[in-house]
């Protein structure tokens, strides 16, 4: 008999946040986890690799955090963003051909700090925020959105880079393809 640890499978609140508000930051929290987790310890090539001309991990990671960054301040706070965190993102979101900007020769450990600096800024801007502005919508030019809609987004968006991310992973560790 082979016996298997038993796992509690939980979404809990982040402590500090309103409950509702907190279940889905713990929810935004356990994808960038997994991501963290998967790529810790990989090597600058699979961090710069291509397969088929598309986009690095470094460039997805990259993107990711700006989206987040940029949702943030455009959506929810409707505000200039932080110069602190600005200076994070020397680049575009998109090349002239509209792909990805293309990062690359940049560490794991700059990419995860500008990750963490981004949540950190993200998560304390909810601290504070009832579930009246967690509804409330922005009216913007384009459409209205509230937090509650953008945190949604920014978990769909991270676990489907993070999938990309981990497909491509797959296939750079199995060798199965020729790295330019």
């Amino acid at each position: 008999m082979i016996l298997v640890e038993r796992r509690a499978l939980l979404v809990s609140a982040l402590p500090g946040y309103e409950e509702e508000i907190g279940r889905w930051l713990w929810s935004l929290e356990d994808v960038r986890r997994t991501l963290k987790a998967e790529l810790t310890g990989i090597s600058q090539n699979l961090l710069d690799s291509k397969i088929d001309e598309r986009q690095t991990i470094g460039s997805l990671l990259y993107h990711i955090a700006l989206i987040e960054a940029d949702w943030l301040y455009e959506e929810v706070l409707v505000t200039e963003w932080d110069s602190e965190i600005r200076a994070l993102f020397p680049f575009g979101c998109r090349a002239e051909d509209g792909s990805l900007s293309h990062i690359e020769g940049q560490k794991l450990e700059e990419h995860f700090y500008r990750l963490n600096k981004v949540r950190e800024v993200f998560l304390s801007n909810f601290r504070t925020m009832d579930l009246t502005d967690w509804r409330k919508p922005r009216m913007l030019e384009q459409y209205d959105v509230t937090p509650e809609w953008v945190v949604y987004h920014l978990i769909e968006h991270e676990a489907h880079h993070r999938g990309q991310i981990f497909q491509l992973l797959k296939k750079l560790r199995n060798g199965s393809i020729f790295l330019k």
